[in-house]
């Protein structure tokens, strides 16, 4: 989150906070980092997951580098801006890229569904199927397979 709340910083002119951020964001992915080699190295039944390979993590470590890379530059050249000794404070409710939650509704219950028909449906009282029966075992009689044989004449040429 840091990550790419230091590249929105950015985008605003803020170098300084998104230095900071990113820095921050640096210092979180390194211990995630830790953890999940820590992770891939415990022995148990079932199959082992790496999550430090997982494309995301890769991808998420060099975005870190190269976007505060890219910080540090710009404020040694244009802004001149300091880094503040905190973090900057994220948002925790995002209002860009998310579509407001609709609350369900369940829908009106039609006019034939009465207490009288809910009370028809009575499984006790289902009908006896009578091919549950189990069949009994036929013989599967084996089939002749056709001798076949590779063929020099089959038309193909490589040239």
């Amino acid at each position: 989150a840091y990550c790419y709340h230091g590249q929105t910083l950015l985008a605003s002119d803020k170098c300084g906070e998104a230095i900071r951020s990113l820095q921050e964001s640096e210092k979180f992915f390194a211990k995630a980092e830790a953890l999940c080699k820590e992770y891939g190295e415990t022995k148990g039944p079932g199959t082992t997951a790496k999550p430090s390979g997982h494309l995301f993590f890769r991808k998420l470590g060099s975005l870190i580098k190269n976007t505060l890379e890219k910080c540090q530059r710009e404020n040694g050249f244009i802004y001149f801006q300091k880094v503040p000794a905190e973090a900057p404070q994220l948002e925790l409710k995002a209002n860009y890229g998310l579509v407001d939650p609709v609350p369900f509704e369940f829908p009106a219950l039609n006019a034939h569904w009465t207490p009288e028909t809910l009370a028809a449906f009575d499984l006790t009282k289902r009908p006896k199927d009578d091919t549950a029966k189990p069949k009994p075992d036929e013989e599967v009689k084996p089939l002749k397979e056709p001798d076949i044989k590779p063929q020099k004449d089959s038309g193909c040429q490589i040239s």
